[in-house]
C-alpha cells in the first residue's frame, strides 16, 4: 500500500517552484517531450506522484533523471505548471534523499546555510595561508595535495555511499534482482552518458548547440583536472602540458560565461527559475576557469611571489568548490544522472516475469 504524505507537496516548494498543483492531467508534457515513451513516460508521472505525496515512488523512481530539461513541456503546458521545473526541483530533492549527511539538503533549503559554509571555507584558507608565513611555495606544493586528498576523500566518504543508496532506492527496493554480468553489460551505457551525454543531444534535437556546450564544457573541466592534479599543471615545466591547461581553463572560462549570460537574460525555458544553487555552480564553475588561468599565466610571468593574493583566491575558489559543491551541490547531478541511466539500463535488461 502507497503511503502518502500530504505535507509533500509543501516541502518540495523549499527545492524549486511549487507551480505543479496547477497540472490538470491533460498529458500535453509527455507528449511534448522527445524522451517520453510508451515504456518510460514522464514527467506527467512524476507530476501526479508529487500532487499525491507518493515519496517512497518518487525515491525509487529514476525518471527525474532520464529528463534533460529542454523546456519544452513547460511551454507547451496550458496552466503553466512547469513539469519540467518540476523534474529539476525533484533531482535536487532527490540528491537530498541520496545523501547520507544530510548536507545536501540543507545547502538546497537554505541560502544563508550556504553562504556560511563558504565563508567557513574562506577563513580555513586564509588561515591555512597565514600558517605558511604566506610562502608561495609551500602553498603551491599544499593545495596541489589537498587537490588529489579532496578527490579521493570525497569519492571514498560522499560518493560511494550516497551511490548505494541510490541503488538501494531504485534498485533494491523496487525488487529488481539483476545478475552480476547485467552490471558489467550496462557499463558502456554509464561512461557514454557521463563523458558525451547522449541522451541530451536526442532532448535538444532541433537545436545541439547547447548539447555541444555541455559537451566541451565535460570534456574541459575534466581534462583540466587531470592536468592540475596528476600532470601538475601549476608545477610543471612542460611546454605541452602548460598550453593544454591554458586551453582547457580558457573553454571552461567562454562556456560557463555563456551560461552566466543565459541565465541572466532568461532568454530559454531551463532558465527561467534559477535557484541558488544553479548559480553557485555555474558562476564558481566561471571562477575555476578564470582563477586557474590566471594563477598559471602569474607564475610564467614570475608575478605570483609579489602576489599571492591571486593564488589565495584560486584556492579558495578551489576549496569551496572540492568540500561544497562537488560533493553536495549541482555538481552531484552529472554523476546522479549518469547512473541514473546506468540503473535504467540494468533495470530495462530484466526479462519481464
Amino acid at each position: 500500500m502507497a503511503k502518502v504524505n500530504p505535507e509533500f507537496a509543501t516541502e518540495l516548494t523549499k527545492y524549486g517552484v511549487g507551480d505543479f498543483n496547477a497540472c490538470f492531467n491533460c498529458g500535453n508534457c509527455t507528449a511534448t517531450c522527445a524522451l517520453s515513451t510508451n515504456d518510460s513516460s514522464f514527467p506527467r508521472e512524476m507530476i501526479r506522484y508529487t500532487t499525491l505525496g507518493l515519496e517512497d515512488e518518487l525515491r525509487s523512481s529514476l525518471k527525474p533523471w532520464e529528463c534533460y530539461y529542454c523546456g519544452e513541456c513547460s511551454q507547451e503546458c496550458p496552466r503553466q505548471a512547469n513539469p519540467g521545473e518540476l523534474m529539476m526541483t525533484l533531482r535536487r530533492w532527490l540528491t537530498a534523499q541520496y545523501d547520507w549527511t544530510g548536507l545536501s539538503g540543507l545547502l538546497y533549503r537554505s541560502l544563508m546555510f550556504t553562504i556560511a559554509a563558504l565563508l567557513l571555507v574562506a577563513a580555513g584558507v586564509f588561515l591555512f595561508a597565514r600558517s605558511t608565513g604566506f610562502d608561495a611555495e609551500t602553498m603551491l606544493h599544499t593545495g596541489h595535495r589537498f587537490e588529489m586528498l579532496a578527490i579521493g576523500a570525497v569519492f571514498v566518504a560522499i560518493f560511494i555511499p550516497n551511490l548505494l543508496r541510490m541503488w538501494y532506492f531504485t534498485i533494491v527496493k523496487n525488487g529488481v534482482k539483476a545478475p552480476l554480468k547485467h552490471y558489467f553489460t550496462a557499463l558502456s551505457e554509464l561512461f557514454v552518458h557521463m563523458f558525451t551525454q547522449k541522451r541530451a543531444k536526442d532532448c535538444d534535437n532541433k537545436d545541439n548547440f547547447r548539447w555541444l556546450e555541455h559537451f566541451v564544457l565535460v570534456l574541459s573541466y575534466l581534462s583540466l583536472l587531470f592536468t592540475t592534479v596528476f600532470l601538475n599543471w601549476f608545477g610543471t615545466g612542460s611546454l605541452f602540458i602548460i598550453v593544454l591547461g591554458y586551453v582547457e581553463s580558457f573553454l571552461i572560462f567562454v562556456v560557463t560565461t555563456h551560461f552566466v549570460s543565459d541565465r541572466i537574460k532568461k532568454n530559454k525555458a531551463l532558465n527561467t527559475f534559477s535557484q541558488p544553487s544553479d548559480w553557485l555552480f555555474v558562476i564558481w564553475l566561471l571562477l575555476m576557469g578564470l582563477t586557474a588561468f590566471a594563477v598559471r599565466l602569474f607564475i610564467d610571468l614570475q608575478l605570483l611571489e609579489n602576489n599571492l593574493w591571486m593564488y589565495i583566491i584560486h584556492l579558495t575558489v578551489l576549496a569551496q568548490w572540492a568540500l561544497i559543491i562537488v560533493p553536495f551541490g549541482k555538481w552531484t547531478h552529472f554523476l546522479y544522472r549518469s547512473f541514473g541511466l546506468y540503473f535504467a539500463k540494468i533495470k530495462s535488461m530484466q526479462k519481464p516475469a
